[in-house]
């Protein structure tokens, strides 16, 4: 039996309007819980959240100077297709890709670490 259930991701970063705005864009949500330093998007399997922290340092993605301390895997139907939205959206495309054909590595715009992956089938 469980003893919790799923709440929230909640990153740190600079700006979290900026980073709310993108994580909605990208998986689908709205900002329902905002403030300056706060916001919180739901979407239709949980919420993630983004929370402004003094003096925020970016994980080194590939290198230990600051840990990437997490991420995030989300499934899509085509790499292809699911990159070039996310970079429209702003995340950046880490140089190391060590399966581009099964997932790929980016950085959100606060330098948080996620993958697109390939769905496993059934």
């Amino acid at each position: 039996m469980a003893v919790a259930r799923f709440a929230s991701i909640v990153f740190d970063c600079k700006d979290p309007a900026e980073l709310a705005r993108f994580w909605a864009a990208l998986v689908g949500g709205e900002a329902a819980v905002t403030g300056e330093e706060f916001v919180a998007v739901r979407t239709t399997r949980g919420w993630i959240a983004a929370m402004q922290v003094p003096d925020y340092r970016p994980p080194t993605w590939g290198d230990a100077a600051v840990p990437k301390q997490m991420h995030i895997d989300l499934s899509v139907d085509d790499l292809d297709q699911a990159e070039a939205e996310a970079v429209r959206l702003g995340a950046r495309l880490v140089s190391d890709q060590p399966a581009p054909d099964r997932y790929r590595i980016f950085l959100d715009p606060a330098g948080h670490p996620f993958c697109l992956s390939i769905q496993i089938p059934d």
